[in-house]
């Protein structure tokens, strides 16, 4: 079975809660491998909210993405990207 694991840094403002968080889980749930994310050795299930808002991670944190399963590559991959691409959250400007 295939297995997957990266390290990526939070950078968008508010880190992964509220609506961040759930286009992490939707994002997770669209593959059948078992995803992990974890913060400082603390892991959550990644298709669950409750678990992944427990971790509190914030802008400036680190997490791990784990996947397990057929397509735990792409499941890593595209979970990935959303965190790069800072969950589409832009920075808004102040006049």
């Amino acid at each position: 079975m295939a297995r997957k694991r990266t390290a990526v840094k939070l950078m968008n403002e508010l880190g992964l809660s509220g609506r961040a968080a759930s286009l992490f889980v939707e994002t997770a749930r669209k593959f059948k491998s078992h995803i992990i994310v974890q913060k400082d050795g603390e892991k959550a299930d990644a298709k669950n909210l409750h678990k992944v808002l427990s971790l509190h991670a914030e802008c400036g944190h680190t997490i791990v993405i784990t996947a397990e399963g057929p397509d735990a590559e792409e499941a890593v991959s595209e979970l990935v990207s959303l965190v790069k691409n800072r969950f589409g959250e832009m920075k808004k400007f102040r006049m």
